[in-house]
């Protein structure tokens, strides 16, 4: 880690600025660039710093995390700059009120706990697959069709379920999304929107640092600094006990949680893919998960304290 990288706010800052700078061409601001060949991938800083009327030096100072305090019109300009849209010009003033504070707040351990109301209504939800997860995507409770919509997941134990691990990791994950290039790129911006605003958090420095130990697709994609996920949408599945079928989906924060997300999938009556999610439903409900307990059709991870997480070998930058 070098000098830059250990003001952690400052540099979360740099490196957005950097990973977006790197991502908007002069064409698009509507620069002319002479023949010579151009070294830097998207702009200069000082083309940046220009557009954004500010000064070359103040704008080197904010990439290296040596100045830590962009005013709010310092940060609408570099947003316009940059084309931000609009989660990710929030995304922005997130990293600059974070690299503002004198000291980092201490990171609290999230809570695991799934509410039984929540599971009530995960239960309610069949046949509709369902399941909720935590900020960094851990698998805390599904109804059967939830769990096994993913299927090979329920073989690992319970602290170890989780979706971003299970798409760069499972064998099974490739071949089940239709998609899975576009899975895995809003499952890292999610990731990387959450690493931005809360860097230290013990959660995520386990599970991006096994990540980037692990796959080279994760660290590519974290590399480039993507913050836009999906939150609905329709995905479409090659599931190897039901067979093709395409779901709606709708992912719904659950207040007073921390960060846990209900997510649902649906689709339209007399179809079949409805015929195929009904299947889904029975077959999760004759087989409970391995090593998961049971209730009323729940499967749900055990909120145990004291149990050890993935062994994590490198923190993530």
């Amino acid at each position: 880690m070098n000098s830059e990288q250990q003001n952690g706010g400052g540099s979360e800052l740099g490196s957005f600025l950097r990973a977006r700078r790197a991502r908007v061409t002069p064409e698009d601001v509507g620069l002319t660039t002479g023949s010579g060949l151009r070294r830097t991938p998207g702009l200069r800083r000082e083309e940046l710093a220009t557009l954004a009327r500010i000064s070359i030096d103040y704008y080197v100072r904010l990439e290296r995390g040596k100045e830590t305090r962009p005013s709010a019109s310092v940060v609408d300009s570099l947003a316009r700059a940059l084309l931000l849209e609009d989660d990710e010009l929030e995304h922005l003033r997130s990293l600059a009120a974070r690299a503002a504070r004198s000291a980092p707040e201490p990171p609290a351990a999230p809570s695991r706990t799934v509410r039984p109301g929540v599971k009530l209504l995960l239960e309610s939800l069949r046949p509709h697959p369902a399941h909720v997860v935590s900020r960094t995507n851990d698998l805390l409770a599904a109804n059967p069709g939830g769990l096994r919509l993913l299927p090979g997941i329920e073989d690992w134990p319970a602290r170890e379920r989780n979706i971003a691990r299970y798409l760069f990791l499972h064998p099974t994950s490739r071949d089940l999304f239709h998609d899975w290039n576009t899975q895995i790129r809003g499952c890292v911006a999610r990731l990387r929107a959450l690493a931005g605003t809360d860097p230290d958090a013990p959660d995520l420095t386990h599970l991006a640092g096994e990540l980037l130990l692990k796959s080279p697709e994760f660290a590519r994609l974290w590399e480039r600094y993507d913050i836009k996920g999906h939150s609905h949408g329709r995905k479409t599945f090659h599931h190897p006990d039901v067979g093709d079928l395409t779901l709606g989906y709708q992912s719904m924060e659950l207040e007073g949680t921390p960060g846990h997300r209900m997510v649902t999938y649906y689709t339209e009556p007399d179809t079949a893919d409805h015929d195929a999610m009904v299947l889904l439903d029975m077959l999760g409900q004759e087989q409970p998960a391995k090593g998961t307990p049971a209730h009323n059709g729940l499967a749900a991870a055990k909120d145990d304290p004291n149990s050890p997480g993935p062994d994590l070998h490198r923190p993530f930058s």
